[in-house]
């Protein structure tokens, strides 16, 4: 069903009601076939079975590292402290079109090549097992292949931290 179908005050309602959570918000991080990094911050993503685990994330298509992971094997999924907005917003409001984002950061290739973020300390890599489209965004599931749980038991960067953020790509196809 088409966004045309549903009525425009539905479509702003849900809207108002999603905005008032707080999700967790993910740096991803990705790798070619051809060696080019890029990360990105999402807050579409969810752990979706636990025998076998399996997770997904959904990149904007409009995102410079959704081309990037769509010559990926495999993707980094990086869960950012409340006090990490400094990263939500370098990976955030730059887009990969204009900036190498991985840069200035400290980063080490992980397991398949994929970028882990130094300062963030519960990430985990998950290969990708299939690719999704679900309107403006991709939906990639993933199989972790390594994971590290040395971060702070509880709390996340979540979206009400984030979402006074200018994102570095509209996500909205027809914005651009």
């Amino acid at each position: 069903m088409s966004t045309e179908a549903i009525p425009g005050s539905a479509v702003e309602d849900f809207h108002a009601v999603m905005g008032q959570l707080d999700w967790p918000m993910h740096l991803v991080t990705a790798v070619s076939r051809d060696g080019e990094r890029n990360g990105c911050l999402l807050g579409f993503a969810t752990q979706c079975a636990i025998h076998p685990p399996r997770y997904f994330v959904f990149l904007s298509k409009n995102n410079h590292t959704f081309d990037v992971a769509e010559q990926a094997e495999a993707l980094g999924v990086h869960l950012p402290d409340p006090g990490q907005i400094d990263l939500a917003i370098r990976f955030g409001t730059r887009t990969g079109d204009e900036v190498d984002k991985l840069a200035p950061e400290t980063w080490h290739d992980g397991p398949l090549g994929v970028p882990i973020l130094d300062e963030v300390t519960r990430w985990f890599v998950g290969r990708i097992l299939d690719r999704l489209e679900v309107g403006d965004h991709m939906g990639y599931l993933l199989e972790p292949v390594a994971a590290s749980s040395a971060g702070h038991p509880m709390g996340q960067l979540g979206f009400q931290s984030v979402k006074h953020l200018d994102a570095g790509h509209d996500a909205d196809p027809d914005e651009d």
